[in-house]
């Protein structure tokens, strides 16, 4: 699953951004890093990494969902996948089950921070369609 895979891991929250980078180099993933909607959209314009991860709410409350619609405009094969702690904090859940939610939210999937490494391992071998 993981062989020259590139996931592009974009929050403003530094410690999330760093746990989860660790992580995901653990599990063999090449690791582009954002703090921000804006240095993603850098990121981006020069490089196609093989999924994304991006927080809804960073410098903007609609930044993530912002990133993610730019994202699959410039490729729609790049799988999406919306972290939030929004859930958490609100009590309000994000997804994208209906036909309606899904024309306006672009995202593949959508995770709860904080996330279980087992969970978004569950989604990246989904999303990146590996059979092992």
């Amino acid at each position: 699953m993981t062989d020259n895979k590139t996931v592009l891991l974009v929050d403003d929250d530094a410690d999330f951004l760093m746990q989860e980078e660790i992580a995901l180099k653990a599990s063999g993933f090449n690791v582009l890093t954002a703090d921000s909607k804006s240095q993603a959209e850098e990121i981006i314009a020069g490089t196609r990494p093989d999924l994304a991860i991006v927080d809804v709410m960073m410098e903007d409350t609609d930044a993530g969902f912002m990133l993610c619609y730019q994202i699959k405009k410039k490729d729609p094969t790049i799988p999406v996948i919306m972290v939030t702690s929004v859930t958490n904090e609100t009590g309000l859940d994000f997804d994208a089950a209906t036909d309606e939610e899904r024309s306006w939210v672009k995202a593949d999937a959508f995770l709860a921070k904080p996330i279980r490494i087992e969970q978004l391992k569950a989604e990246l071998k989904r999303l990146l369609k590996d059979d092992t």
